[in-house]
């Protein structure tokens, strides 16, 4: 019989509520609507709430107004974070649109099953990345005109260039009248097979995820008093639910920027007095590890959230003892809106190591592993954030439930009696870069184009305190062929071939191994298990 265990917080009540009203329309705001929420953190630009909401009203009228936008059509969001992305991410929502935020430093070939999987409407891009855009809307059948140039002069298409000031302040309906099925974002996950599934998450997900956030951060983070920085992506999903959403809900002001920069992430800290981060791991490792950051004063810093990946236990002391600075962790995944353990604020120091309990309003499993001898079980969860499955993919989604409706993470860990999960493995393959999801699979593919490589297998190997693993490309060696690199470049070759064709994150940086065969099971699956267990024996 699986063990079974709830959340340890009160449950928490969820509207039947849309996005857009939760966030805009809602009569208990807690902050006036000239509070800034965005501002730009190099030049020191910002935009109100009322600001925000104008400019995503104007935004979605146009949509409906020029190009006859419907209920459920897809805008693809394709660019850097800038105060200028969310009014047009929140006015898609605002008319029964959905967002599709994808990596902004995807290749033209990436991009494409995005735009073609989602049947996109539309695409939100800059100047800088235009040619790629372009390049996969040709090839998707979707018209130029579609394209948005967020930071032209004379914005693209033209009516979007005024910036809704003289829209209405009054009540505004975006007519979704199914929150828990009708969709907010789909937002692309890596899987270990095959090309990345659109994970499709409701109004109604993106709503509990939020309030259950509430419930444990217990009024620890208020517009008045604290200030966020925004270096994480905003197409992630630990970007759009905590620096869009969140934002919105509590009135925090986040002082974006395009990337994290060590220099400018410190600055910024100095100068805007910010006291909470949403951060990475190997953020807190520059932060801890580089001399430069004693010549910023960061004591305006009361805290941080890591997620995305796992944060060693001694960044976490390192963290506290040289910047005086407390990490919470939280941990989750796309298919949960995102979070499904995080910590209190008090936990932080008392529990280190811990990615938190479980949040209200769910329900987990911990189903044995086979091989695992020890407390380790792979957790499932069930709750009103929990993504009612994959676009065009049923067998996916067929597949990553139980019978009884508990999503498989795919990780493995355990609770201990007073509910602190600890993640100690995954069943899933992927590989997690940088807070970044890998697919083996997906690398295995470019590899095998090399003329040399007749046969590979790819694993993460751990990258060191970051919590992040490195790429590695187990391979069986083919025949030469006329041309072709050999001798002590095959293995430099190999990492070039592959990083010319894949997005920077997903590079072989773990290098390249050479083995007489790949390991695999009867039925022809790599055994990446028995991969690791060599790798750990050449140590």
């Amino acid at each position: 019989m699986l063990q079974v265990s709830s959340s340890p917080f009160a449950p928490v009540d969820i509207p039947d509520v849309d996005l857009w009203t939760f966030l805009f329309e809602r009569p208990d705001r807690p902050f006036p609507v000239h509070h800034p929420l965005l501002t730009d953190a190099i030049t020191g630009r910002s935009l109100s709430f009322q600001q925000v909401r104008r400019r995503a009203l104007h935004f979605g009228h146009g949509l409906q107004t020029h190009w006859d936008w419907q209920p459920g059509d897809v805008l693809v969001v394709f660019a850097p974070n800038s105060i200028d992305l969310p009014p047009l991410i929140w006015g898609t929502l605002a008319v029964g649109g959905v967002v599709c935020p994808v990596n902004s430093s995807y290749r033209a070939d990436e991009l494409l099953h995005p735009l073609q999987d989602a049947r996109a409407q539309a695409i939100v891009t800059t100047k800088a990345q235009a040619s790629i855009v372009y390049n996969a809307v040709d090839r998707a059948g979707l018209s130029r005109d579609r394209v948005i140039l967020l930071d032209e002069t004379s914005p693209s298409p033209a009516w979007i260039g005024t910036q809704g000031e003289a829209v209405p302040d009054a009540p505004h309906d975006p007519l979704i009248r199914r929150p828990a099925q009708d969709l907010a974002f789909l937002v692309y996950s890596s899987g270990t097979t095959g090309l990345p599934k659109g994970v499709m998450l409701s109004h109604r997900n993106l709503v509990a995820n939020l309030l259950q956030n509430e419930a444990v951060d217990q009024g620890h983070l208020t517009w008045q008093n604290d200030r966020a920085i925004a270096v994480l992506p905003f197409f992630h999903i630990y970007g759009i639910t905590y620096l869009l959403n969140y934002t919105i809900y509590t009135g925090m002001t986040i002082h974006v920027m395009p990337r994290f920069q060590l220099a400018a992430f410190c600055n910024t800290v100095q100068r805007a007095r910010i006291t909470y981060a949403y951060v990475v791991p190997p953020v807190i490792l520059e932060l801890v590890s580089n001399p430069g950051v004693a010549q910023y004063d960061l004591s305006s810093l009361r805290m941080a959230l890591s997620a995305a990946a796992p944060l060693a236990v001694e960044l976490i002391h390192a963290a506290r003892d040289k910047l005086r600075l407390p990490v919470r962790q939280a941990y989750g995944m796309s298919e949960c809106s995102p979070c499904t353990h995080i910590q209190t604020f008090p936990e932080a120091t008392t529990h280190p190591g811990s990615v938190g309990r479980l949040m209200p309003n769910l329900t987990a499993q911990y189903s044995p592993v086979e091989g695992e001898t020890g407390r380790a079980a792979e957790l499932w969860v069930r709750g009103p954030n929990v993504f009612p499955g994959y676009l065009n993919n049923a067998t996916a989604t067929t597949d990553s439930f139980s019978d009884d409706g508990y999503y498989k993470t795919g990780d493995v860990g355990y609770e201990d009696p007073h509910g602190h999960f600890y993640i100690t493995d995954r069943v899933k393959e992927l590989i997690k870069y940088n807070g970044f999801q890998v697919a083996p699979a997906e690398l295995e593919a470019v590899a095998l184009a090399h003329p040399r490589v007749r046969d590979v297998a790819v694993t993460g190997v751990p990258s060191g305190m970051a919590g992040s693993e490195l790429p590695r490309a187990w391979v069986v060696v083919g025949a030469p062929a006329e041309g072709d690199v050999g001798g002590g470049r095959l293995e430099e070759d190999i990492v070039r071939f592959v990083g010319e064709r894949v997005i920077g994150y997903k590079k072989l940086r773990g290098g390249v191994r050479f083995v007489d065969s790949i390991p695999r099971n009867p039925s022809g699956k790599i055994l990446r298990r028995e991969l690791k267990r060599l790798d750990r024996g050449r140590l």
